[in-house]
């Protein structure tokens, strides 16, 4: 899966949100620093090329919709980042979150709890 910019990402989420979308309903859900229209169907056409998104042709206009779902997006997105920044370990990644009080005891114990579920 090729790599997102973050404005590419901000419109997948617009995308994954309304399933499917003509560029003007894609610009009506961005509410900081509109791009001009044209710049906003280049970006839709570069996630087509890399993959993420297909359309349906009507007439001159195209109705794009993601053919790449939040989750797998999420599971490479993840996956990467715990490659990049945590040396491929997720414990490092906990550990980090603990460290930084970004999770709680409570929450660990929870993450134990669903783990030991599933075993």
């Amino acid at each position: 899966m090729q790599k997102l910019t973050n404005k590419e990402e901000e419109i997948m989420h617009i995308l994954w949100k309304l399933k499917k979308a003509f560029v003007k309903e894609v610009m009506a859900e961005i509410t900081e620093e509109q791009p001009h229209y044209n710049t906003l169907s280049t970006i839709i056409r570069n996630l087509e090329e890399k993959g993420y998104v297909n359309h349906n042709a009507f007439g001159n206009t195209h109705q794009y919709f993601p053919i790449v779902s939040i989750e797998d997006y999420r599971k490479g997105f993840m996956s990467t980042a715990i490659d990049n920044y945590f040396n491929s370990s997720y414990k490092n990644m906990v550990s980090f979150f603990a460290k930084e009080e970004k999770i709680s005891a409570e929450e660990l114990r929870e993450i134990l709890t669903m783990i030991e579920q599933k075993q």
